[in-house]
């Protein structure tokens, strides 16, 4: 399926990296099972060399999910490699992602190899997991900062030793979306049906998702992203914004990928519920404020017909419903209708005293509750009363 996008799911590792999202086991299993509910392609648990934690996850995802396709990150070296391939010997459909950097920023100030040096590692790296199981990842870490005609040397090279998938990750969210576009681009073209070509991109300057979409556009089918955006630094490309990217515009982005968009919002809420910080509430698509319309204006045309102001209906990616907030800027709609979902039934006189009592209780409030709301209601109802009686 040529139009098909493989969603690589890393939030229980990069993600995972980022501070205040560390994870214990039982966590990371409950994690992963909202992940398979999602239909994650690849689920990536960890990187077993970095501690026993991160192992002992591994294997337990590869044990409580037998049938899902589980992968293990190892550096290009040997005693990685061994270590993520046996931390994946439950699972049925073993993936060892292997990596080393290839920019000459790295090799000159990290590695401090030259660049034969470090095809040499990546190659041997990919021939050892190939060992171990037939689905091998490499990673070129900085590759959007990598010399082009060396990054496309080291591509060819590890795919002619075994690997099935390259990946070609935006490391430091350094990338605009045509320049990657035309990364990727010209390395799908070069590596043509003998390795899917994945990207991993990070959100330094706010661009990862736009850069995983440019990417698909110029032939990537493999995305690699997390719940919530979460990761090192700024974070990677937000899973939920680029599956719903997808969905809402198929006219521009005819791909198509298997995740449950109904289990986006929950799954969002699990990773919440265990690591120190949710999504900000602007945060599109499972943000607090995603479905949410306080200007009259807004809650005006939504009251008439939703799709002015929605594009997305919240029950597709799995929030009950949209939210209406009063404060300073609604206007008359919107008060009516709290007014009917509260039981009160309001002329137009009503209304207007309504209106102008709550808008400037509104003033000094950062919002009102449903309990001022109806005490409000009752005063007014009530003057008017006595107004009619006097």
């Amino acid at each position: 399926m040529p139009d098909r996008v493989y969603i690589f799911d890393t939030t229980l590792r990069d993600g995972e990296q980022s501070p205040g999202c560390s994870m214990t086991v039982p966590e990371k299993l409950r994690m992963a099972q909202k992940l398979v509910e999602l239909g994650v392609d690849i689920l990536e648990a960890g990187f077993p060399i970095a501690s026993q934690g991160d192992f002992e996850a591994v294997e337990a995802v590869s044990r409580e999910f037998p049938w899902v396709q589980v992968a293990a990150l190892a550096r290009a070296n040997k005693l990685d490699v061994e270590r993520a391939a046996a931390s994946l010997q439950h699972a049925r459909r073993p993936r060892i992602h292997t990596f080393i950097a290839t920019s000459d920023i790295h090799l000159k100030h990290k590695l401090r190899k030259s660049r034969q040096e470090v095809l040499d590692a990546a190659v041997a790296a990919v021939e050892l997991a190939r060992q171990y199981t037939d689905d091998v990842e490499f990673s070129a870490e900085d590759a959007t900062r990598t010399e082009a005609d060396y990054l496309e040397q080291v591509s060819r090279a590890v795919v002619a030793a075994g690997a099935r998938t390259v990946n070609l990750p935006d490391t430091t969210g350094y990338s605009v979306p045509g320049e990657y576009g035309e990364l990727i681009g010209r390395m799908a073209r070069a590596l043509g049906d003998s390795a899917i070509v994945s990207v991993h991109c990070h959100d330094d300057l706010g661009l990862a998702v736009a850069n995983s979409i440019a990417a698909v556009q110029a032939g990537a089918r493999q995305i690699e992203c997390t719940v919530n955006g979460i990761g090192e630094r700024a974070g990677n490309a937000a899973l939920e914004e680029i599956v719903m990217a997808f969905k809402t515009r198929p006219d521009r982005l005819p791909y198509e990928t298997a995740i449950v968009s109904e289990q986006l919002y929950p799954a969002s809420r699990t990773l919440s519920d265990m690591i120190t910080f949710g999504p900000q509430p602007n945060k599109a698509i499972v943000g607090e404020n995603a479905f949410a319309h306080e200007a009259g204006i807004h809650q005006d045309g939504y009251l008439k017909e939703k799709s002015t102001y929605e594009i997305i209906d919240p029950r597709s990616v799995g929030v009950p419903e949209s939210r209406l907030v009063l404060g300073k800027h609604s206007g008359r709609h919107a008060l009516n209708q709290r007014a009917k979902d509260l039981g009160f039934e309001l002329g137009r006189e009503e209304l207007d005293e309504f209106y102008h009592r709550f808008t400037t209780m509104a003033d000094h409030n950062k919002g009102l509750r449903n309990d001022a709301i109806l005490h409000l209601l009752r005063q007014v109802c009530g003057t008017t009363a006595q107004a009619a009686a006097d």
